[in-house]
């Protein structure tokens, strides 16, 4: 779809210079016509023709590289102004040379036109939103070296100003309906050394928490993160809430006299994954919040319904299951009482649900079968519209008072953009990256079904290569997503379209476990992780290999946090992978108990280990690493806490010791879960491609130097 495409800029070069001198050397030729010979004359046609070919031949397409990884520019968070005129949304840069990146607020109208960018070059933004009136577009972001403050932009121009000065800095804020306060949460400041010269010499971690760390966070004290009230024009904030509880997702009432927000205040919080929706007066006035929600699962996401009188939220009704549960859409007032539940028989799950500007219909986003749509259901239940239509992952929506809408939407070939959504039809207002794509010839991108060893239906994708020949068997490469609830749907995938471009069919699967299907479907590996997944993943192998796509002695697999998990169950079972790759994965789950943050959900699906040590051994992949053939690369961060890089250092010493293929083992030191640092990053993804050529594709090279 971006092969042979002119820009305008190249066409009016061409009409400006180009054009214009072919044109005058033709009519002088013309002239001259009766004055030469037959034979000159079309030596002299040929030369123009050659001539107009040669100065005007449309670009040819080229194939996608590791550095335009960092070329693609990510597009998030569409706002849309009160009055329905514009749209703000941040952009995301990467300067690979400087090792950083760089998130910038831009908006662009809602009827289409040029993207004008709002914040500046050399300083990062982010959060934005628009104040009640649309007179101001604020934004959260750390200048001259400070904490994260709320800053804002007057819509008809001059520099941003700061709003805010919390010394520790504010994590997220949310506008007062009459544009004159801001909720925000601002976790509690570190307490000061009794000696200033001791201030910058590094302490103890005093640890008393059950859940006591956190990937990115490090270890757990007690302080929290809190609600506040910002007064415009003040220089301090009022602190509402209070206590050894954190605080979040503040939402005010249609008067402003109240805010709901999200916190779990059980006698043990660390201990269950509760969180109920709270509501708190605004003036400050020191109440206690008043509880509305009472479910033991997760309640979240509150929005007010235009009355004031409704809340609705998501809840998790089965907390007993974990992360295989349902989201669901409930409703209940705002002042508590019995919730009515919206969603129970859809079965699929939901997010960022928001009222209508009449409180009739409630919008939110739905997850299903590989595909992300925004949805619609009456305040009161009943039947699901939904809004948009295809192959689609919807992320993300903004809706005015007057009801116009922007989406987030990505495409299989296409990152995500903003769009416009008018009577069930979307128009693109933003073409962040479409330069850069229309310089690419994509691999093209296929939807399949097929059924796995028990008969059950598994969805998934191909990706073939640009140059893809119907009856050549190509390298294949089996690509499992992280989770393990999670799911592979209709967008855009960088790495994928990476390995088509160097000749690879990629296929990538929804297995059992992954979301969209129902909670029965993602429950299907409850205490039996690498079972059916690992025979939905192999029959994804096999369906492209009786297609004829797939050479059979050819085949890679790899994937990162579940995905490495997966690609570890998968090469202890079968020997038919030339080449895998196992990225940021588990072996061993004993020994992360008391080790990564995931205590709470170890022990609801496997029990405690010295109470049920035969199930935690039984599904480890540790155990049978003696059976892998297959030569693997093991990567990680060195700060890993979601998944601890000792899995990776233990299976990297078990494969080196058997010996019984090659095996190498890659720590990326100050990473964490994520691999966030862009020159890491890209040597990742220069080395997945190094470590499939050798051993999938059978072309030696010098893995040392990738």
């Amino acid at each position: 779809m971006h092969a042979y495409y002119i820009t305008k800029k190249v066409q009016n070069k061409f009409l400006d210079i180009r054009y214009i001198i072919l044109v005058r050397f033709w009519t002088h030729i013309l002239y001259l016509e009766s004055k030469i010979s037959d034979t000159m004359n079309t030596r002299i046609t040929a030369l123009i023709i050659t001539l107009f070919i040669t100065h005007v031949a449309l670009p040819q397409s080229r194939k996608i590289e590791v550095d335009d990884f960092f070329k693609i520019k990510n597009v998030g968070n569409p706002q849309i102004s009160p009055d329905g005129e514009w749209v703000a949304y941040t952009v995301t840069e990467t300067n690979l040379k400087d090792d950083k990146r760089e998130t910038s607020i831009w908006m662009v109208p809602h009827e289409g036109g040029e993207p004008l960018r709002m914040t500046t070059v050399g300083s990062s933004a982010g959060n934005p939103r628009w104040s009640p009136d649309g007179k101001y577009l604020s934004f959260t972001a750390s200048r001259n070296k400070g904490k994260s403050q709320v800053w804002a932009l007057d819509r008809r121009g001059g520099e941003a100003q700061q709003l805010t000065k919390i010394k520790q800095g504010v994590s997220s804020y949310v506008w007062s309906p009459n544009g004159e306060s801001l909720a925000l949460l601002v976790k509690d400041p570190k307490p000061e050394p009794e000696n200033k010269e001791d201030k910058d010499k590094p302490e103890p971690y005093v640890i008393d928490r059950l859940q006591f760390k956190r990937d990115y966070a490090g270890y757990l004290d007690r302080r929290r993160t809190h609600l506040y009230v910002f007064n415009l024009g003040d220089t301090a904030a009022t602190q509402l809430t209070f206590g050894d509880y954190d605080d979040s997702q503040p939402a005010w009432s249609p008067d402003g006299k109240s805010i709901a927000f999200v916190s779990n205040r059980t006698e043990e919080p660390d201990n269950n994954s509760n969180s109920d929706i709270w509501v708190i007066s605004a003036d400050g006035d020191k109440k206690e919040p008043k509880r509305i929600t009472t479910n033991p699962g997760s309640d979240r996401s509150p929005s007010w319904s235009p009355d004031g009188k409704t809340i609705v939220y998501l809840t998790g009704i089965e907390p007993e299951i974990i992360w295989y549960a349902t989201t669901h859409l409930a409703t209940i007032s705002s002042s508590g009482g019995n919730p009515k539940l919206l969603t129970k028989e859809l079965d699929r799950n939901v997010g960022n649900p928001s009222y209508s500007e009449d409180g009739s219909t409630i919008y939110f986003t739905l997850e299903d079968s590989a595909e992300r749509h925004l949805a619609s259901i009456g305040k009161n239940g009943g039947s699901i519209s939904r809004l948009t239509s295809g192959g689609i992952s919807l992320t993300g929506f903004s809706r005015s008072k007057s009801g116009n809408t922007a989406v987030l939407v990505s495409t299989p070939q296409m990152p995500r953009e903003v769009f416009k959504l008018q009577n069930g039809k979307m128009s693109q207002l933003t073409k962040t990256n479409e330069g850069l794509l229309d310089e690419i010839a994509l691999g093209s991108v296929e939807n399949i079904t097929f059924n796995s060893k028990d008969g059950t239906e598994v969805e998934g994708f191909v990706i073939k290569p640009p140059e893809f020949k119907a009856g050549t068997k190509y390298p294949t490469i089996l690509k499992i997503h992280g989770g393990p609830v999670s799911q592979y749907d209709h967008r855009f995938y960088f790495e994928m379209q990476m390995y088509a471009a160097q000749g690879y069919v990629v296929v990538f699967a929804n297995p059992r476990g992954s979301s969209g299907y129902g909670q029965e479907f993602s429950k299907q590996i409850w205490q039996d992780w690498g079972n059916k997944d690992f025979d939905d993943v192999n029959a994804a192998v096999d369906y492209v290999v009786s297609k004829g796509y797939a050479d059979p002695d050819r085949l890679g697999v790899g994937g990162w946090s579940y995905g490495g998990i997966l690609t570890n169950y998968v090469i202890t079972k079968t020997g038919r992978f030339k080449g895998a790759i196992s990225g940021a994965s588990e072996v061993l789950y004993v020994a992360n108990y008391g080790h990564d943050h995931y205590q709470r959900q170890w022990e609801k699906e496997l029990g405690l280990p010295w109470e049920n040590r035969e199930l935690w051994e039984k599904i480890s992949p540790f155990n049978y690493l003696q059976n892998v053939t297959t030569p693997t690369l093991v990567m990680g961060g060195a700060l890993d806490w979601n998944v601890p890089i000792h899995n990776s250092e233990q299976m990297y010493q078990v494969l080196k010791r058997i010996g019984k293929a090659p095996t190498q083992l890659i720590v990326y030191p100050g990473e964490h879960h994520g691999i966030r640092k862009p020159s890491f990053q890209k040597d990742r993804l220069e080395r997945y491609l190094a470590w499939y050529k050798q051993y999938v594709k059978g072309e030696p090279i010098n893995l040392e130097s990738k």
